[in-house]
């Protein structure tokens, strides 16, 4: 949501610049996540001044150049050279100083310098309109009436004055302040000045309805309790003053015409969405507030032809037929035309339940239907309208033709909350004086109706969608009072010590994030949406996907059951933009649906490798990621949850071209491969992958942090090396696991330094040179002793495996 400083200003008095008021936003929860300098016209007129012409005689030495004093503020007067034909002393006039950058209306900008024009000094530039970027003129210079003092911004004569954007993330319980008057309501209560409403006192109708007066019926008032309408007549449609315009673009909004700049305007201004109906368009003067007939067709102001729901509601004319989506969209047949000139206003309280399932069933989102959704004010309906009439009066020449006419049979109740000072002070956890709680709930315009000692009696005002209990309002009062303010205690202590055997998974997190981070790889974040295409086998899709009932995209309509798409498609952005060697990993849930219907969540970590596993150096070229960078970065982040050695085997993934899965307590929780070339090929990304998927519950669940210490061994330790030849087929894990099983005391680690396959070895065999590393913590080791243990490794390698030791 973005809202206009400026027109911010116009609402509330505020002497504070505006990044402060960006940060006072934030901290009561309306947080403003940028701020943008926008400029009344290029260059914000910087440098420019208004001046007075003291003395004007011909230049010596050119007929049509002039030499001129001019005054601009300064103690010195500035000798300017100009060549128009109507400068004259006595002028007031445009003034460009020495290093002002101008913006003319054709051509490229530049800057003014201190120059000599035939001879003489010229230090400035009086402008004519179009060198300023304010017109197409060129005959002459501008002479200005006014009686603004010498060095006046030229900004601030000609209304072009910058202004600020706040961009505002509004959360869907903060319906209240998504206007710029919501903003302005709740800085009365930050800064304690008051705000005001737009005036509309000089509002005046006929009391008399004439023949051609438009009728409303509400057949359906759970879903519009009010409805509200006023007939405008000699209604002149053509395009919006600067002002209104300048208005709307403030906010990122194209002007379209006076009529419907004017509802985007109110819109905006007090958070009351509008809508104008060509009153010429509506069949026998009245309007019905209606469920629509199922599969009735409609064409909306975007020119599709929609078939409506019987839920729907839509506002008809006499016979039915539809003009508008009600709270959501208007009819294209209804509109607002060049030649439109008599206009039905229309505002409106609609149901918020009603306009959100509109909105997503026809996949509809417009500005009305964001604040519809969330719950509008119904006591802005008639000021929102009074205040687009009078507008429409200033800017359409409109003028009211019939009084307003305005259904509400059910006034909306404000909503009564009990508030306890103790549950005030307990919640907070700080105690606030009763006059300050009484000063926040007066500046957010909550009433207390009734009070004792410790209790009130609350009435909150109907804008206030989201504050309906004891706690809400409380929260009111946080936010207000200053999450900043409640002090911490100045010593956190317990009275005991206690052993906390199960980790804390964010820590157990953050700890591995940093492990990978050192390693190299950098963490992502990716959509928890995805594309239900990625499962379609043979034209079926998985039972077990997570689908959303009301998505906004075709691409992002179910739930992820792996995170493994999107990492791809973040890893094909990057490959597209020439970052090919990419090291990442990220942690991140999946969801399935089970074959009871009942949803699962489960957390994963996955990893992702691709390009270059090094950098090119001087040293070394640069390598391609093979499957044993991926293998050691999986199993680093085990050994680091204590899950070291952990046994492997071969596993059917179906994302991967052939896997590995490691196994602790002998349940597969990591599994790593290559990514198939049919997924690949599926996401458009052009080079191999090599990915891993750690079953991140099962890790944190069977993590058991220990702290283990033992005195380095006073005794040296040995190396012997063995060259095993076997069968294809055996793995290095399974000698590993082999070697582990026999000796158990002074085996410390075991390596695989070379393999080789050749037609000497015969065939389906290869070798394995393997290292062995002993040492025995309470004594040097004899040699009987190595080769006792090495002659009894031997042995059941070549029992268990059929090795072939090779001298």
């Amino acid at each position: 949501m973005r809202i206009s400083f400026d027109w911010l200003k116009t609402l509330i008095s505020i002497d504070q610049p505006a990044p402060a008021i960006g940060a006072l936003l934030t901290a009561s929860g309306l947080e403003v996540e940028s701020l943008e300098e926008l400029e009344g016209t290029p260059g914000g007129l910087r440098g420019v001044v208004l001046g007075t012409v003291l003395t004007c005689e011909r230049h010596p030495d050119a007929d049509k150049l002039s030499l001129t004093t001019v005054d601009v503020g300064d103690d010195t007067p500035r000798q300017i050279v100009c060549g128009a034909p109507n400068v004259a002393a006595g002028q007031r006039v445009v003034v460009a100083l020495e290093g002002a950058t101008l913006h003319p209306s054709s051509g490229e900008p530049f800057k003014i310098k201190k120059s000599k024009i035939r001879g003489a000094a010229s230090e400035g530039m009086i402008c004519a309109e179009d060198e300023i970027g304010l017109g197409n003129s060129h005959a002459g210079i501008m002479v200005l009436d006014t009686d603004l003092p010498n060095g006046t911004p030229a900004a601030d004569y000609f209304g072009l004055g910058s202004d600020t954007v706040f961009e505002i993330g509004l959360t869907p319980n903060r319906a209240d302040a998504a206007s710029h008057y919501g903003v302005a309501r709740e800085l009365r209560a930050l800064l304690g000045q008051p705000c005001h409403l737009p005036e509309v006192s000089g509002f005046t109708a006929p009391t008399a309805a004439p023949a051609n007066a438009i009728e409303v019926v509400i057949e359906d008032e759970g879903a519009a309790p009010r409805y509200a309408g006023l007939l405008l007549e000699n209604v002149q449609v053509g395009a919006s003053p600067e002002w209104l315009q300048r208005r709307l673009r403030s906010i990122g909004l194209s002007p379209i015409n006076n009529v419907v700049d004017v509802t985007n305007f109110v819109l905006h201004e007090l958070g009351q969405p509008l809508h104008a109906f060509d009153a010429d368009q509506i069949a026998g003067n009245k309007i019905r507030v209606k469920r629509a007939t199922a599969d009735e067709k409609f064409v909306t102001l975007d020119g599709l032809e929609r078939s409506l729901k019987a839920e729907d509601l839509v506002i008809t004319d006499a016979n039915g037929q539809p003009l508008a989506l009600a709270g959501v969209f208007g009819g294209k047949t209804s509109g607002v035309s060049e030649g439109t000139t008599r206009v039905l206003l229309e505002s409106a309280y609609f149901s918020p339940a009603v306009v959100r399932k509109t909105a997503q069933t026809h996949q509809l989102k417009t500005d009305a239907s964001f604040r519809f959704e969330r719950g509008t004010d119904p006591n802005m309906v008639p000021v929102a309208l009074q205040r687009a009439a009078l507008l429409l009066q200033e800017v359409a020449g409109a003028t009211i033709a019939a009084p307003v006419v305005d259904v509400y049979p059910t006034p909306i109740a404000p909503t009564t909350v009990r508030l306890r000072l103790s549950r005030v002070d307990r919640l907070i956890g700080q105690h606030i004086e009763p006059a300050r709680i009484r000063q926040i709930l007066t500046d957010l315009e909550i009433d207390i109706a009734e009070q004792s000692s410790d209790e009130w009696l609350l009435t909150v005002p109907a804008f206030k969608v989201d504050v309906t209990r004891e706690a809400d309002v409380i929260e009111e009062i946080l936010r207000i009072y200053g999450y900043n303010n409640v002090a911490l205690k100045p010593h956190n202590s317990a009275s005991y010590l206690a052993q906390f055997p199960n980790p804390d998974p964010e820590v157990t997190r953050v700890k591995i994030a940093a492990l990978l981070s050192g390693q190299g790889y950098s963490e992502i974040l990716t959509n928890s949406l995805t594309n239900s295409q990625y499962f379609e086998k043979d034209g079926e899709q998985d039972a077990s996907l997570v689908r959303i009932l009301n998505y906004n995209s075709i691409d992002l309509n179910i739930m992820r059951p792996t995170l493994l798409y999107s990492g791809l498609e973040t890893i094909r952005h990057n490959i597209n933009r020439r970052q090919r060697d990419l090291k990442l990993y990220e942690f991140g849930k999946t969801y399935h649906q089970n074959e009871n219907g009942k949803y699962q969540e489960k957390n994963k970590l996955v990893i992702y490798l691709t390009g270059n596993a090094s950098g090119e150096t001087w040293q070394q070229k640069s390598e391609k990621a093979a499957f044993h960078d991926l293998a050691g970065a999986v199993q680093q982040v085990l050994a680091a949850l204590g899950f070291g050695g952990a046994a492997s085997q071969p596993v059917q993934h179906p994302y991967l071209a052939g896997g590995l899965a490691l196994l602790v307590h002998n349940q597969p929780l990591a599994q790593f491969g290559a990514v198939s070339p049919s997924v690949l090929k599926q996401l458009d990304v052009t080079q191999p992958v090599w990915y891993a998927e750690l079953d991140w519950d099962g890790l944190v669940r069977k993590y058991k942090p220990t702290l283990a210490a033992r005195e380095l061994s006073k005794f040296p330790e040995v190396r012997r090396d063995l060259s095993l030849v076997v069968d294809k087929t055996v793995t290095f894990d399974q000698l590993q696991q082999i070697a582990r099983r026999t000796e158990k005391k002074l085996l410390q680690s075991i390596n695989v330094f070379d393999v080789y396959e050749g037609p000497n070895l015969g065939e389906g065999k290869k070798s394995y040179s393997v290292s062995f590393t002993l040492q025995d913590f309470t004594q040097t080791l004899s040699e009987q002793a190595i080769e006792q243990t090495m002659q009894k490794l031997i042995g059941q390698f070549e029992k268990q495996a059929g090795a072939l030791i090779r001298k």
